[in-house]
């Protein structure tokens, strides 16, 4: 068997074994294929697809790349979220404190940016000293002691997922649904979980801008996950603008504390309840979703989340003083606007846009190798349906090398869309629910 083979397999739509699929990846694991044969073969599944027996077979070869976690001496249930990402996309750190706060273990690995949206792991990173790189053992006694512990893939957890995910950020085939699913669900089958909720974005700002994508893609995981034993729900949820008015890694770290306080943008704070009700009721806690809100809603009113949220920094290395003091936090030196060209109202925005102009500045990656400067960020003014003034700001970038900070200026004007009257529609923040 030859990967070049193989490449030429699926480039021309042909169906590859399992026994074809597991050479590939336990080859490019291993080192034994190298990054150029595993991209070109990735471009060919980004242009062909995977058939639902390639998909199967490429989820159970990442997720028995490496160990499966088994957290049975931990009492209660196991549930976890994951979402596709977006713009602002910040509720891991919102709803893991409220979920564990609540009563179930929260056992989540995470990403890193991927393509023009930030990564869970990043924005932990920003708190100075927090460690997501711990060891399983550590991991373990974190959830013991916690209830909820937030770390990236260690060598032992779905060690194939961890370096295609990298080689596919870095090579344009990330948004792909057979790709995607093996990924997500490659990881979180991993942890040892009984049940998964999935926040599955649509619109500009997510890698699925269709709805219609976006509902096969929640069908694709939702199915994968059941077969697998595990409880799953799909919320489609809008990603047409950034998700609350902060993207960035130390920003979006600031927000979420704001939430956990008890304020936060509307938006922000009404999505982490509704994921966090969800995961209440998928792992019994509570007889339906409507007393998982209630509940989620009393983990913050009574501040037991936030100072959960401060237990699980502390316990990963980090430095809890920033939940009463976020000016702890990396800070930007410099602050630019980005004013309106015209008067009149904000008709939609090309919300993807503001991702790559993020990483232009610094704050994502352009190369797998690139480093995150976790001041860089974005502040959002205006939403879809605003009035907005010719020269009023429509966002302030927050940087510390203008470089290029024309160029991110220049995109992030252009991404806003300005009418003469508002849109007639608005969009429900959640869209569907999917395996209810």
């Amino acid at each position: 068997m030859r990967a070049v083979d193989l490449i030429r397999k699926k480039r021309d739509s042909g169906e590859l074994s399992r026994e074809e699929i597991n050479f590939l990846v336990s080859g490019y694991t291993r080192g034994e294929i190298p990054d150029y044969q595993m991209a070109a073969w990735l471009m060919a599944v980004w242009i062909r697809g995977l058939n639902r027996a390639e998909l199967a077979a490429l989820t159970e070869v990442m997720l028995y790349s490496g160990e499966v976690l088994d957290h049975s001496e931990i009492p209660g249930k196991k549930v976890d979220k994951h979402s596709t990402g977006g713009i602002g996309d910040k509720t891991s750190l919102i709803l893991a404190p409220i979920v564990a706060a609540g009563g179930l273990t929260v056992p989540m690995i995470s990403g890193r940016g991927l393509g023009h949206t930030g990564g869970t792991l990043d924005k932990l990173e920003a708190i100075p000293g927090f460690n997501v790189n711990l060891s399983l053992e550590e991991f373990r006694r974190v959830l013991r002691e916690c209830g909820m512990g937030l770390i990236g893939q260690t060598a032992e957890i779905a060690p194939a997922d961890k370096k295609i995910y990298a080689l596919r950020d870095a090579t344009s085939t990330v948004e792909n649904i057979g790709l995607i699913c093996a990924s997500i669900m490659s990881k979180k089958l991993a942890e040892g979980i009984d049940a998964l909720v999935l926040d599955v974005k649509t619109g500009s700002g997510a890698f699925m801008k269709k709805e219609e994508d976006s509902v096969r893609l929640a069908e694709v995981m939702v199915e994968t996950g059941k077969r697998m034993g595990k409880k799953v729900v799909a919320l489609i949820t809008d990603m047409d603008q950034p998700l609350g008015r902060m993207a960035g890694h130390s920003n979006e770290v600031v927000e979420c504390i704001d939430v956990l306080n008890g304020g936060g943008p509307a938006d922000l704070r009404e999505l982490s309840l509704e994921l966090s009700a969800w995961m209440f009721y998928l792992g019994e806690k509570t007889k339906s979703v409507a007393e998982g809100r209630l509940l989620a809603e009393s983990m913050i009113a009574n501040g037991q989340a936030k100072e959960k949220f401060r237990q699980g920094i502390r316990l990963q290395g980090g430095d809890p003083r920033v939940i009463d003091e976020p000016q702890r936090l990396s800070q930007a030196r410099h602050r630019a606007d980005v004013p309106s060209l015209a008067a009149g109202f904000i008709t939609r925005t090309d919300c993807e846009q503001f991702g790559i102009a993020l990483a232009m500045l610094g704050g994502g990656r352009e190369k797998k190798e690139d480093k995150i400067d976790h001041a860089v960020g974005l502040e959002f003014h205006k939403r879809i349906g605003d009035r907005v003034e010719k020269g009023e700001s429509l966002a302030t970038i927050h940087y510390n090398s203008g470089a290029k900070l024309a160029e991110a200026s220049s995109l992030i004007s252009a991404s806003y869309h300005v009418g003469e009257s508002a849109p007639r529609e608005k969009r429900p923040l959640i869209r569907r629910i999917l395996g209810a």
